[in-house]
């Protein structure tokens, strides 16, 4: 596993197997960022024309090596793009992105320093994570060598003051993701309900989390219809764990609740196909959730966390739920399931009114629920709807701060009335497909207890990158989220920066 380590020493004298610098566009060509300007010297000045006759430009996230040719101890400079260079401070995603496309290009390197910008700690921090997501890789399932990380160790060059510590919260954040971007590349064979619940309770354990897991017994028993419902048509049987964390010193608590399909076929209103084989992905929700457990606890923050993970998997057989069968959820209410492949809001209803007996300050629901969160936001950018619009804001700014795009969506009342069941308190699915995301949110909201603040993500596309890697983001698994409940903990524990949290 690649680590990071501060460094004092200066672009020119830092031994390494590769020196990452940043670069700007001007008018005038490509020209150095604060931290690269040594190599530029090291060069003779002759850095921008070297750059210029490649065809680098210093657009975004560009990235180039060229050989030093012995002026460096590193006989590699990688230069890559960081756009116009800010009239103030530099913007922290920015820096993220650019260490982040730079340490992806070094597979397969011992070491590598970034003398990116890191003039303040939370400069350093941006650098440290993005060079840290950057080198993740998934190799698990190769054969033919160990699995190796693209860089070994990553040393951000400054002398920040803070830089340390800010250095190491990156660390514990990029543990926190690579957890979860392992969670949702395993594929389905390798990670079923009992599977993810076990891996909960041992890497849980080891953080200092308490985890309770009910297993298929004890959610009959305690009438946990939805979460049951979905996952009664396979082999491998449903489980609901909850994860929490305390603080001697916390005033405030939050919980979290993350929809956990560890595969979805769509079950008898059975998928294309086509949209069937990334769906190892759609326990992203619960990934996050867990993950972020992980780094609150690591991090020792003063707030109170608990969080459900709502497991199943859910399959066509003939024992599974059917169009037109009648849940009767954990909250007391009754669900006519009119689509079986609308079951995460499904598990997502038992979670979240098991939640609000934790009686927390706010509840917030993570998950891969709608494809028409895609089509009206795209891959990139998740869906945020509440109950409390001031909530709904402040998650959309962390998730900004944190670079996870997050974007407000409306819950209109007209919508509600498509949800009406002739049989049941409620119907899974509105007849009509338009605003079907919308409607989705507003389902979630009637299992809400009156007076919680309450705030459901979707991000069905964010969890998973189908297109090519970007930045700090790779194919496949992206821990979307994750962060951003993390700087919410922090909002909540009062001990946040402007670089982490609200």
């Amino acid at each position: 596993m690649t680590t990071v380590r501060i460094n004092a020493s200066d672009a020119v004298s830092i031994e390494t197997s590769a020196l990452i610098i940043g670069v700007h566009t001007t008018p005038e060509g490509p020209r150095p960022a604060p931290g690269g300007e040594g190599l530029d010297q090291a060069l003779d000045g002759r850095l921008a024309e070297i750059l210029t006759t490649m065809g680098f430009t210093g657009k975004a996230e560009e990235v180039v090596k060229i050989p030093t040719l012995g002026a460096l101890p590193a006989p590699v400079a990688v230069a890559v793009g960081l756009g116009d260079a800010p009239e103030g401070g530099y913007d922290l995603e920015t820096l993220r992105r650019a260490a982040g496309a730079a340490v992806r290009s070094l597979t397969g390197t011992a070491s590598a320093a970034l003398a990116l910008p890191a003039r303040t700690a939370a400069e350093a921090e941006a650098v440290a994570l993005g060079g840290l997501l950057g080198a993740y890789d998934f190799a698990r399932y190769r054969t033919g060598g160990d699995r190796r990380p693209p860089v070994g160790e990553l040393a951000v060059l400054s002398g920040a003051a803070g830089a340390e510590e800010a250095v190491a919260h990156a660390a514990t954040l990029a543990d926190a993701v690579t957890l979860v971007r392992d969670l949702v590349n395993t594929p389905p064979s390798d990670l079923w309900p009992a599977r993810f619940a076990e891996i909960a309770q041992e890497t849980g354990g080891e953080a200092g989390l308490s985890v309770e897991v009910l297993d298929e017994i004890r959610l009959k028993e305690d009438g946990y219809g939805g979460i049951i419902g979905v996952g009664q048509g396979s082999v491998n049987p449903p489980r609901l764990v909850r994860v929490a964390y305390s603080h001697p010193e916390a005033t405030r608590k939050v919980a979290f609740v993350g929809k956990g399909i560890t595969f979805d076929s769509g079950g008898l209103s059975l998928k294309p196909s086509a949209s069937m084989d990334w769906m190892k992905s759609d326990m992203g929700g619960a990934g996050a959730v867990f993950g972020a457990l992980v780094a609150i606890a690591r991090l020792g923050l003063p707030v109170n966390a608990v969080g459900y993970l709502c497991l199943a998997e859910n399959m066509p057989s003939g024992s599974a739920q059917r169009p037109s069968d009648v849940l009767h959820t954990y909250s007391g209410k009754t669900v006519e399931v009119l689509d079986t492949d609308a079951e995460g809001r499904l598990v997502l209803i038992d979670g979240i009114a098991r939640a609000a007996e934790d009686e927390p300050d706010v509840i917030i629901d993570v998950a891969t629920l709608t494809g028409a969160q895609i089509v009206a936001l795209g891959w990139r950018t998740a869906g945020v709807m509440a109950n409390d619009d001031a909530l709904r804001d402040e998650i959309v700014r962390i998730a900004g701060e944190q670079g996870e795009g997050a974007w407000g969506m409306p819950l209109p009342a007209e919508l509600r009335k498509g949800l009406d069941s002739a049989v049941a308190d409620i119907a899974n699915l509105q007849p009509e497909r338009w605003g079907s995301m919308l409607a989705a949110g507003i389902f979630l909201r009637e299992f809400v207890p009156e007076g919680v603040r309450w705030a459901h993500v979707d991000m069905a596309g964010p969890a998973f990158n189908k297109g090519e890697p970007h930045g700090y983001t790779p194919k496949g698994g992206t821990g979307a989220l994750t962060r951003t409940l993390v700087a919410v903990a922090e909002r909540y524990a009062g001990n946040g920066t402007s670089a982490r949290a609200v």
